[in-house]
């Protein structure tokens, strides 16, 4: 037998082991700074009862940070507060203050920010977590619900950030952390007012960065997609399996929220300005911005960059109507430039959106497309009827 051949065999599960003792000792690692860097830091948490919210709530008091909890229901932040002292150790930990905070309600945001100034004397760290979403063509939102939008995902986080920062300018420290949405780089059909708040609360960030770097203060944002929940994880499959089911793991329910909590945390620790999550957006963090159009004429959506390079070449997914309430959504053509960059879920979500609002049954032959609907919450779908090659 060789003696080269059977060194290879020998080194392969060392090689394997190293590697699998490498990754465990970096999550082990990530976890204990996660946990020192907050540990005696003031944290304001909003929305603290969402998915996403619990999430962080959990990981910042096992982390021994001073949390303050904030939310529209006294009773369910009450029960909150109980699970976290139930499921810590009481020796490391801090037990939470609650705040009652609702960003639809603008004339109550001066009483709260003075009763969370109010909790330890400062802060060290503002998490804004809340959004409201709302998905509907431009026409049948009225002025009342475009006003409540952006309330909640603009006036009410700029507020309570204008509130706080005296504070941390006083002491040249702080972090200001923006749970905003990929919808803030985006422009998609059917998003227009919850897309217009997104970007404008990303630009007031971007702004105020520069404006408050000299106090020492950090200002991050998080571009994410969908946060899963815990209800859409029960939906059943409502089209026929692909071959690509075995070849890519179903996320049913886009990012959870432990992801993206985990994701918070690496933010605060590198003090990080801009994150897009999952990977596949990450490019739109450098500027790219992406708008999506559909050509009811030319049976197509189109995707193409706002701006910079490449901006005269877009991506393309075609349909045509099979029957009179049937489409075929066929393949598409996706430039090298836009490689990586989220597209074909753009596309896919612009297809799905359409097929909804016309109750159109359709045939899918379009790879990514059956992979996109794998991947994602079927309710967002509602009943469709869909069928794959």
């Amino acid at each position: 037998m060789d003696p080269t051949w059977t060194t290879t065999v020998l080194l392969v599960p060392f090689v394997v082991v190293l590697t699998a003792g490498f990754f465990y000792l970096y999550g082990f690692i990530v976890g204990l700074l996660s946990k020192t860097s907050v540990r005696n830091k003031v944290v304001v948490l909003t929305d603290a009862l969402s998915g996403l919210g619990k999430e962080c709530a959990g990981v910042f008091h096992k982390g021994g940070a001073r949390l303050i909890l904030c939310g529209k229901s006294w009773e369910k932040l009450e029960e909150l507060a109980d699970d976290l002292a139930n499921a810590s150790d009481p020796t490391v930990t801090f037990p939470p203050k609650l705040v009652l905070l609702d960003f639809g309600d603008m004339d109550s945001l001066p009483e709260a920010i003075a009763e969370i100034l109010d909790c330890y004397g400062c802060l060290d760290i503002l998490i804004l977590n809340s959004s409201m979403k709302v998905k509907a063509p431009a026409q049948n939102l009225s002025l009342e619900m475009d006003k409540l939008l952006m309330d909640n995902n603009y006036f009410g986080p700029v507020t309570l950030a204008k509130g706080v920062l005296p504070s941390m300018i006083s002491r040249r420290t702080g972090h200001l952390l923006l749970v905003n949405s990929i919808q803030g780089k985006l422009a998609v059909p059917f998003r227009t007012t919850y897309a217009a708040s997104k970007h404008a609360v990303q630009a007031f960030f971007d702004c105020l960065r520069a404006e408050v770097e000299e106090y020492g203060i950090s200002v991050s944002t998080i571009n994410h997609t969908f946060i899963s929940s815990s209800a859409s994880e029960n939906t059943q499959a409502a089209f026929s399996k692909s071959i690509w089911s075995l070849l890519y793991t179903k996320k049913h329910s886009g990012v959870s929220p432990d992801e993206v909590a985990a994701e918070i945390v690496k933010t605060l620790n590198n003090k990080r300005k801009e994150v897009s999550y999952p990977a596949a957006f990450t490019s739109l963090s450098s500027g790219c911005r992406l708008m999506v159009e559909h050509d009811r004429q030319n049976q197509r959506f189109t995707v193409t960059p706002g701006s910079g390079a490449g901006a005269h070449e877009c991506a393309v997914l075609s349909y045509t109507f099979t029957g009179d309430k049937e489409v075929d959504l066929m393949s598409t053509y996706v430039p090298e430039t836009f490689r990586g960059q989220g597209v074909a879920a753009l596309l896919s979500q612009a297809a799905m959106d359409f097929l909804v609002e016309e109750n159109l049954k359709a045939h899918v032959s379009c790879w990514y497309i059956q992979k996109y609907i794998e991947e994602h919450p079927l309710q967002h779908f509602k009943d469709l009827v869909i069928t794959t090659d």
